[in-house]
């Protein structure tokens, strides 16, 4: 990686093992942890192909996996990678860069449906390179593809870069909520899920 991400800049050498052993500890308890995925399987057609983008211990890879897609994961973090491994066989993880993605070079040359990057993805990137991660993902979608994303509105990406870096990479915004489970929008909230897409022509 050119430049380390802020997921392992802005947090402690036992940070990713602690996620791993909280989401395993939620979904023992049975927590719902299937909500992006819920949002997602919405916008695609049945056995859609998708990227799951920062997709750390494969949680929403894995429930998109069970709903019949066909599922990429890439995350940066070896120890979050491992974990998805073992934890979702049926789920096709990678290690890699979004910032620096190119998956045909590791042979997923297919295009995608969709992509979603949930979790705070964008808030984990490497500090500048937000308008290279969503240009990468774009061009890895195919035309009409569509793009789920969700951040916290005070982590430091003001919505107004996002949108504007979303519209450089060629997305176009379609819809915005405060959640995943699609509460309206509003301007002070503090969390925000956009669905953009990839124009078709």
């Amino acid at each position: 990686m050119a430049n380390p991400t802020r997921w392992a800049t802005d947090t402690g050498p036992e940070h990713s093992q602690w996620y791993v052993d909280r989401f395993r500890r939620l979904a023992a308890e049975g927590a719902d942890l299937a909500g992006e995925a819920r949002l997602v399987d919405t916008l695609v057609q049945p056995g859609s192909r998708i990227l799951d983008a920062g997709s750390g211990t494969g949680r929403v890879g894995a429930a998109l996996v069970e709903r019949g897609h066909t599922v990429i994961g890439v995350d940066a973090d070896p120890v979050l990678v491992e974990a998805a491994r073992a934890d979702h066989p049926g789920l096709r993880s990678l290690v890699a860069d979004l910032a620096e993605l190119d998956l045909p070079a590791m042979g997923e040359v297919e295009p995608f449906d969709a992509a979603v990057l949930a979790g705070n993805v964008l808030a984990f990137v490497a500090v500048g390179t937000e308008p290279e991660v969503l240009r990468r993902i774009a061009g890895h979608l195919r035309p009409d593809g569509v793009l789920a994303v969700g951040f916290g509105t005070e982590r430091g990406y003001p919505l107004t870069a996002f949108d504007a870096d979303a519209a450089a990479a060629g997305l176009r915004l379609e819809h915005r909520f405060a959640t995943w489970d699609l509460r309206p929008w509003r301007d002070d909230a503090p969390f925000a899920v956009s669905v953009l897409r990839r124009p078709a022509d």
